[in-house]
């Protein structure tokens, strides 16, 4: 079985304000994301910036045999949802953006402006993993790409860049709390027996604090001397697969020249132990070619595949 996160950067029908321009630049971009996709042959793929519903299914009509496709229903100003495909049948059990009810808003701009809830929902859904039941969640996560008012890109100064950049920082830090508190959900306290992954586009990397905010109680993780021996968090920690996937192959997007690994999947104790192998792009492929992005992604409007690679996990044979 594989699992794997991909965000799909802005697919939209041609038309409108944030997809190709033409049909010609939306079928280049559906082909090219199709042929990974079928390189990468996945069991159950989370996917980020889904514009037009119709898009996803259109992608889905591109591969081979039947796909299954689940949808968030809650999108962000822009349109953008997650969802996933998938080999089996879905069942949503939670699409939601609320913070956990003990969590206050957070500014988010210079107006005084709050934000309560997540700017895209999460979704999970209940499929079959092989090996019973699998719950995975998929999310979006605040962007440290940052917008400033009157749709700038680019700061009036670095006192605006740097408190725009705390409000996203706020913002992600509370999004991922609504993450962790859906994923003790799906855990139910019992993650050495339920099979539970998150899968998305944390918009961190895998030391950020928001990132770490995810994995529940600290210890026995990869690569420490603890994580073979049975442990009290066991229940309810997740692991980041990051460790798994080749130092030279460890970043999911490129920024500004700087490679970074923003995408991310954590697996519950039972099935983090029958990981086989983690990586990012194509298995078998070599490090992901990607392109350099700026802080401005209408730069990038029209342009076939994605600014960034998938990253999966092997779990099993």
């Amino acid at each position: 079985m594989l699992l794997g996160t991909w965000n799909l950067e802005n697919l939209y029908r041609p038309g409108g304000p944030y997809g190709p321009r033409d049909e010609a630049g939306y079928e280049a971009k559906l082909a090219a994301l199709a042929a990974v996709i079928t390189e990468l042959d996945p069991t159950v793929l989370g996917v980020q910036e889904v514009g037009d519903p119709e898009a996803l299914k259109d992608l889905a009509g591109m591969l081979d045999d039947d796909w299954h496709v689940a949808l968030s229903e809650h999108p962000d100003s822009r349109g953008i949802r997650v969802g996933f495909l998938s080999r089996t049948a879905m069942t949503v059990v939670a699409d939601t953006r609320a913070f956990p009810a003990e969590l206050r808003p957070v500014q988010a701009d210079d107006s005084g402006l709050t934000a309560g809830q997540a700017g895209r929902g999460v979704l999970a859904v209940e499929t079959e993993g092989g090996d019973g039941p699998l719950w995975v969640a998929v999310c979006h996560l605040k962007s440290k790409l940052l917008s400033y008012p009157n749709g700038r890109f680019q700061p009036r100064d670095e006192g605006e860049r740097a408190r725009y950049g705390a409000y996203a920082l706020y913002r992600r830090a509370a999004e991922a709390t609504a993450l962790r508190a859906l994923a003790d959900g799906l855990l139910a306290r019992d993650g050495q027996g339920r099979d539970v992954a998150v899968l998305g586009d944390l918009n961190d990397e895998v030391q950020a604090a928001t990132t770490q905010l995810l994995l529940g109680p600290p210890g026995s993780e990869i690569g420490t001397s603890g994580y073979g021996r049975p442990d009290g968090g066991d229940a309810t920690r997740l692991w980041d697969v990051a460790a798994l996937i080749p130092p030279g192959q460890r970043w999911s997007r490129v920024n500004s020249g700087r490679h970074e690994l923003i995408d991310h999947v954590l697996l519950s104790h039972r099935l983090v132990h029958r990981a086989t192998a983690a990586g990012t792009g194509v298995p078998g492929e070599g490090p992901p070619g990607l392109p350099s992005v700026g802080p401005d992604p209408v730069e990038r409007r029209g342009e076939p595949g994605s600014d960034h690679a998938p990253v999966w996990v092997r779990v099993g044979g």
